[in-house]
This record gives structure tokens, sequence and C-alpha cells, in this order.
């Protein structure tokens, strides 16, 4: 598997994830509180890594079950990665702050992302498919 492009569609998902952190502590816990802000936040990140899936599906040639395995696998490594790395190492949060996320404590949805980040490709491959079906690994429909 190529990974550049599933590479590149990730940095447009982090992009659109930082924006959504932004938006939620200037805009939605102000207004709304901290467990429907999260909610919400979780939501539309949800939403975002869909639709950014689904836009690019042809573009990263999800077409068959393995390759959509690879970049939703690539995805959520990359997000994990991430997200310890940069909490850990950038902002200096204790573990026990990173593991906190990894509950549904005040409305944090961040497991749930999670799962989307995984399968969103599955989906946008799904969607994208003509008659609903993936190619399997000799190109025929499954």
């Amino acid at each position: 598997m190529s990974a550049l492009r599933p590479l590149v569609a990730w940095f447009l998902i982090l992009l659109l994830a930082m924006a959504n952190g932004i938006f939620r502590e200037a805009v939605l816990l102000p207004n709304l509180g901290k467990v429907t802000a999260f909610v919400l936040s979780g939501i539309l990140l949800s939403s975002c890594i869909l639709v950014v899936a689904v836009l690019l599906a042809r573009w990263l040639a999800l077409r068959t079950a393995s390759r959509c395995a690879a970049v939703g696998s690539l995805w959520l490594c990359l997000t994990l990665a991430f997200e310890f790395g940069f909490g850990r190492m950038v902002l200096g949060r204790a573990w026990e702050d990173l593991l906190a996320a990894y509950t549904f404590t005040d409305g944090n949805l961040w497991p749930v992302v999670l799962v989307i980040t995984f399968c969103a490709p599955f989906f946008a491959a799904w969607l994208r498919a003509p008659d609903g079906r993936m190619d399997d690994a000799t190109g025929n429909r499954t």
C-alpha cells in the first residue's frame, strides 16, 4: 500500500481535529457547558473524518476491504501516536490525564471518534461503490 495519499488525508483530518478543538474550547465550552460541548465536538469531529474519507475515497483507492483496513489502521495508529506523543512530550500531560480521554466521562466521545477513524475508509468505500460492494483482492465484486 502506498502510504503517501492516506498520510496526506490524515494530515487533513489532523487539521480539522485541531480546528474542532479550538472551536470546542472557544465557542462550545463557554456557551454550552462541558458535557454538551464534548458530545457536539465528538460528533463534529467524527463527521469531519467521515466526510474526508468519502470525498477522498477514489483518490485513496478505497476499493478493497484490505485497502480500507490498511488505511483505517494507519489513520488510527497515527492518531494515537499523535495524541500520546503530543500530549506527553509537548504539552507535558500526565498519563492519567491522557488516559482519561478514553472514558466517556463528561460527554467525552473520544473512543467513538477512534472507532470512526478506523471505520471511515470502509464506510467511504461502501458509499462510493456503485452497487455498495467492494472489490476483492482479484478485482471482482464481493
